[in-house]
């Protein structure tokens, strides 16, 4: 897998996207754009035909441009690189760093579309595409982009490594309620991959990461802890928070379920005066629940019937 380094010098789980798969979704936007040009010919041809031969030329050379260069353009633009058949292909068009494209971008992939897949039939994109290391064709060379994939196997997610041992229980009581998704989401793309970065890169980067944290939660970084083990610790303990609340909200729901409901919405109540002793043995009574079901209540064997 060729990865990708942004600025930071951060690895990102970005794949870049094959031949087969950016051949299928360029096959599908070019049928759509086709189609959409068809159609548009059409009602010009409908709309003038009382004009002359150089009017005619004009507004199919326009029609052209506007449909087979600039509808693909205005798509990506607004689609932050995802087209019709990019997205039927979970593909997606990005910068070199990683981050959204931009209209000078679809501008120059549109432009040098025109040569060398509309004029060549695609066969100078797929030549490109081959000899590149990352899949590109000339127009993701010119305007600095990369077409990737956005879906992702869930078996390639690195888990986040743990803690010191003698730090684990230690932030406890650490507030974690002001700490942004983004910054956790950083943190933990730095946990998974700290070990791919330079020393003094990843050094500098978890320092930061731990100013910010603590920052966000007002306690500062315990002085002899290492940025990265500071880390480590705090993500270590909001994973243990959000375990013991799915923990405590399934044993909730589950004495909620049970508590007192049978089956067919009969209700289990204790009879008065059922936990007097007998016989001054102080042996008391078992007691024995009285269904009470349609305004009649009789004596409950214990038995409930299976829904």
């Amino acid at each position: 897998m060729s990865e990708l380094v942004t600025g930071d010098a951060v690895v990102l789980g970005l794949r870049p996207a094959k031949l087969p798969s950016r051949a299928l979704a360029q096959a599908i936007d070019l049928a759509v754009v086709g189609a959409a040009f068809v159609l548009v010919s059409i009602g010009l041809a409908m709309a003038t035909a009382t004009l002359d031969d150089a009017a005619l030329a004009a507004i199919s050379v326009a029609a052209f441009l506007l449909v087979l260069v600039g509808g693909p353009i205005a798509v990506e633009t607004l689609s932050h690189g995802r087209s019709l058949g990019k997205l039927a292909c979970g593909l997606r068009v990005v910068r070199d760093d990683g981050g959204p494209i931009r209209f000078r971008h679809a501008l120059v992939r549109g432009a040098m579309g025109v040569v060398e897949i509309l004029m060549t039939l695609g066969v100078v994109s797929c030549i490109a595409s081959l000899v590149s290391a990352r899949g590109r064709r000339l127009g993701d060379v010119f305007a600095g982009t990369l077409v990737v994939r956005e879906r992702v196997p869930v078996g390639r997610v690195t888990a986040v490594p743990p803690p010191p041992p003698w730090l684990v229980g230690r932030f406890a009581r650490l507030d974690l309620s002001a700490v942004p998704d983004g910054l956790w989401m950083a943190i933990r793309q730095y946990l998974t991959r700290m070990h791919q970065l330079d020393a003094q890169v990843g050094r500098s980067m978890a320092e930061r990461l731990a100013g910010e944290l603590a920052t966000r939660t007002g306690v500062p970084v315990p002085e002899g802890v290492p940025a990265g083990a500071y880390l480590a610790a705090v993500v270590n303990e909001r994973q243990a928070r959000d375990a013991r609340r799915v923990f405590v909200a399934a044993r909730d729901g589950a004495a909620q379920a049970g508590s007192g409901v049978l089956a067919g919405g009969a209700v289990v109540s204790a009879p008065v005066g059922s936990g007097q002793s007998m016989g001054g043995a102080g042996a008391a009574v078992p007691v024995v629940p009285v269904v009470e079901k349609g305004g009649a209540a009789r004596a409950a064997t214990g038995f409930a019937p299976p829904a």
